[in-house]
């Protein structure tokens, strides 16, 4: 069963949020349509690029699945044919800055006149209301603004480079999150449709960062300030091994005596002391001394099938080669071939998730600028 069939999106995006929340409706079945000016989408001119192109690698993820649809916006006529497509739409997504929309005709006031029973859903970085509505924001600046540059780097990294700056989560991380929320708000009032009407959906893309943190505040409440240093796991955490690096999390009493039994229960590991929980917190620092020197002889291979037979909660960090070609992902359907014009054919995520128990599927890869719409 494909979720989203019959329905209808129309996005116009500049930026990550809007285009990824456009692009997890078109995965689950929507019909998208990227609206974009003459010169094309500012996406498609986001690096990185293909290797050997000028084919924008985050643009050929966002919008794969799409169909582009050429309107400028400053012409009468460019607005009379998207009020056509929005006419038809479900959906609309947009995230147009806050001071050019009414003279774009992509006012809350205006698209609720000619669309009532339109879901309109703003992405911008901040929301759409507030003190912060007109601000722009790079996702280097919605990290930091929603806390979580604050914890990093944490783990290995700090201990590594202490002195080093807070950083930012590779990518698009904040703005990620803001398509999610798009996506989630706008098939939420698609739900409520019958009862409410169209509705105009606020996104802030802070919001959504902050609500990834939402353990941090949790603490926040109680008085305390998380940082990166003290964030760190006790124990554990990041841990380089002979030929890369594994991921180790003991939170349970039996995965504490899987660790021992995986370290072949070394004389400093039997410690009576270290049977209670919080002495091990105490003593985090010289446990993973021991740890780090155990692992970093030893193979990741080994060390995951070892700690697999124990229950030792511990992964393997892969390189992105290494997904593509891990069958776990492979039996998951989580990647698919997708012809992508310029590039050739590439192997793509097609959804962080599964439906009903099944992968979903792409429609086909980026559009070219410009393609027919047929109602």
């Amino acid at each position: 069963m494909i979720p989203l069939s019959g329905l209808r999106v129309i996005v116009r995006a500049d930026g990550v949020a809007a285009a990824y929340g456009a692009r997890l409706l078109s995965t689950m079945g929507a019909d998208a349509v990227l609206v974009e000016p003459p010169q094309g989408s500012a996406l498609r001119r986001e690096p990185p690029f293909l290797p050997g192109t000028e084919v924008s690698a985050l643009f050929a993820y966002l919008a794969a699945g799409m169909r582009s649809y050429v309107a400028d916006l400053g012409t009468d006529e460019g607005q009379s044919a998207l009020n056509g497509l929005l006419a038809d739409a479900d959906i609309f997504i947009d995230d147009t800055p806050l001071a050019r929309r009414e003279a774009l005709g992509l006012d809350e006031a205006t698209i609720a006149a000619h669309h009532p029973d339109l879901i309109h859903v703003s992405a911008l970085p901040f929301g759409a209301f507030g003190a912060k509505a007109h601000w722009k924001g790079t996702d280097l600046t919605l990290q930091h603004a929603s806390g979580e540059g604050n914890l990093l780097p944490n783990g290995l990294s700090v201990e590594l480079f202490p002195d080093r700056p807070p950083v930012k989560i590779y990518g698009y991380f904040a703005q990620l999150q803001g398509g999610i929320a798009a996506a989630l708000g706008a098939l939420a009032a698609v739900w409520a449709r019958g009862d409410a009407g169209g509705q105009y959906v606020d996104v802030s893309s802070q919001d959504a960062a902050l609500a990834v943190g939402a353990f941090a505040i949790q603490r926040l409440g109680d008085g305390q300030v998380e940082h990166r240093v003290e964030r760190s796991f006790r124990y554990g955490g990041v841990i380089a091994c002979a030929d890369g690096f594994v991921e180790l999390l003991t939170l349970e009493q039996r995965q504490w005596d899987g660790l021992v039994e995986l370290l072949g229960s070394p004389e400093w590991a039997r410690d009576p002391a270290l049977s209670d929980s919080l002495e091990r917190s105490r003593r985090g620092g010289e446990i993973n001394r021991h740890i780090r020197a155990w692992a970093g002889v030893r193979r990741v291979a080994d060390i995951v099938a070892a700690g697999q037979r124990v229950n030792v909660p511990l992964a393997r960090y892969n390189t992105p080669a290494d997904v593509l070609r891990d069958p776990h992902e492979r039996t998951r359907g989580l990647f698919a071939p997708v012809a992508i014009p310029g590039a050739g054919v590439l192997d793509m995520l097609v959804s962080p998730f599964h439906f009903d128990g099944a992968p979903l599927t792409l429609a086909g890869g980026p559009p070219v600028l410009q393609q027919a719409i047929e109602a």
